[in-house]
């Protein structure tokens, strides 16, 4: 009896794309029900192979007729009913498919290897993929995700970092023109970063702060600092009386008119007073008519002060639209202006790689010969150690054009039991093109050379590689880990008039042996 499959994965998938396949795909690798590549397939009692992913949404109502046995002509009962207790998983066709040679189907992505290596390693991951933006729903590159997340995405979540209230990224702008903590500068004394909430209490105490005088309704037109106010009063008093006189002789006129120049007369309950002459009723009249005239003017003044404000609002409600229109333009101006320096910085990098590539080939031998000139020794020597470049990497090296690629490493303060005495040098194995056509591990033998300028004694010294180490195995990543000679020159042989040494420069050569090659 077949065994029952476990269906129950919740990260299961569907098939793999077609165009994933580096080969034309024979159809016995080919789901019957999504038609792509199979994933984790198994296999039904009719013969016909499913991805688990498929398989279970086929049968998760119960069992189900094989569509592709009708369409073959097949179709039996009940051996052409799919049934998740009668099936199992086919291990065979999922280790035939796992070999199989693929590649990225993104743009720009130049990953290949096989299926399994695609699911297991690439799939989902490629920097090169686009995906959704959760927030703005923007498609990105994966490879820019964090990126996007932080610093682009219109609808990204910050915190105000002087109230530390949340709202929207796009929202920054209107939340710092009423933020409470947000701080501002006093234009009259200087000082910064003045809370709003307290803006208008500074205003009011700021001894550099400007407002008109206190006598200003009367005619005053001067405009002081707020800490210079009792100097002004104490030496404009008399100006500020003179311009009060008048208004106090309006006021007072009426009482003198009123009083007339009639005889003192005395009364026993109210003593001296005058009385009054003929007349007086008349101008007791005027007052009235005098009043009326002024309240009649003060009308009209606020009628043209209001056709004023009524203009000054429209002037205003223009001038804030014409802002917001600018607004919305430098807004856009700046997001093109960082869209070109993101495009000059891919095109600086571009062109920083490219020049990396030509200096690598014109120091490239194919030959396994490889002689490395380093100049400004002094100055490389005392950046090692003060730690600031520790190591440095030769150029690359191969041993035929399509052979093994190297390099060498060298640490000029030296590495390990020769820090501080000795040159380390060492051999590093590369990751080449070719890898899959050369035989590994590495085990040709490797002779590094300090070269006597003077052509008499070089320093030489030469191993054979451990086959057994990973240093020798072919490269998974860009390169292997270093090995050579800690101990490979003592610093001492370099000191005052060295052959080694010449005109700030030594000379290196390592021969790699192509016997066997």
């Amino acid at each position: 009896m077949m065994a029952r499959i476990s269906l129950d994965s919740q990260n299961s998938l569907p098939g793999i794309p077609l165009s994933v396949l580096s080969v034309p795909m024979e159809n016995k690798y080919k789901c019957q029900q999504c038609l792509q590549v199979l994933r984790k397939p198994v296999q039904a009692q009719c013969g016909h192979r499913f991805c688990v992913h498929c398989f279970k949404l086929l049968t998760s109502a119960g069992p189900k007729p094989c569509e592709a046995c009708r369409q073959e002509e097949i179709y039996e009962e009940p051996m052409s009913i799919l049934n998740g207790n009668e099936a199992f998983p086919d291990n065979a066709a999922g280790r035939e498919i796992a070999s199989l040679p693929a590649r990225c189907l993104n743009q720009s992505c130049s990953w290949t290897g096989s299926i399994k290596e695609y699911e297991a390693q690439h799939e989902g991951r490629c920097e090169y993929e686009r995906v959704q933006c959760e927030a703005c729903q923007a498609s990105i590159l994966l490879k820019d995700k964090d990126r996007h997340n932080e610093r682009e995405c219109e609808a990204r979540t910050l915190n105000c970092k002087y109230c530390k209230v949340t709202f929207n990224f796009k929202d920054i702008k209107a939340h710092d023109e009423i933020c409470l903590k947000f701080p501002l500068q006093c234009k009259d004394c200087g000082k910064k970063k003045i809370p709003r909430e307290k803006f208008s209490d500074h205003i009011k105490s700021c001894v550099k702060s400007k407002s008109a005088c206190p006598f200003s309704e009367v005619g005053c037109k001067t405009v002081i600092e707020n800490g210079k106010l009792s100097d002004h009063e104490h030496s404009s008093t008399m100006e500020h009386l003179r311009l009060l006189l008048p208004m106090v002789l309006t006021m007072t006129h009426p009482r003198r008119e009123a009083l007339g120049s009639g005889e003192l007369q005395e009364d026993s309950g109210l003593g001296l007073y005058r009385a009054p002459e003929e007349g007086d009723g008349g101008a007791a009249a005027a007052q009235p008519v005098d009043l009326e005239k002024k309240v009649i003017a003060l009308e009209n003044i606020v009628c043209v002060l209001n056709r004023e404000v009524e203009r000054s609002s429209l002037t205003l409600e223009a001038f804030a639209h014409q802002h917001r229109l600018d607004q919305e333009k430098i807004e856009n101006l700046s997001n093109r202006v960082r869209q070109l320096e993101r495009t000059v910085t891919m095109r600086d990098l571009q062109l920083s790689e490219t020049e990396q590539l030509v200096r690598e080939l014109q120091n490239c031998t194919y030959d396994g010969i490889f002689v490395w000139k380093i100049t400004d020794f002094s100055r490389r020597r005392q950046e090692a150690v003060a730690g600031r470049t520790p190591a440095m990497f030769s150029p690359a090296f191969y041993s035929s054009k399509y052979g093994y690629k190297m390099c060498l490493r060298l640490y000029l303060n030296g590495d390990g039991t020769g820090r501080g005495t000795h040159l380390s040098l060492f051999f590093v194995v590369m990751k080449g093109k070719c890898d899959a056509l050369l035989k590994w591990p590495f085990s040709q033998k490797v002779t590094l050379m300090l070269l006597d300028q003077n052509n008499r004694e070089h320093i030489i010294d030469a191993f054979r590689p451990d086959i057994s180490s990973t240093s020798f195995q072919r490269p998974i990543s860009e390169m292997n880990i270093a090995s050579g000679c800690p101990l490979f020159c003592p610093l001492a042989k370099l000191a005052g008039k060295s052959p080694y040494l010449r005109d700030d420069t030594i000379f290196i050569k390592a021969i790699v042996d192509l016997t066997g090659l």
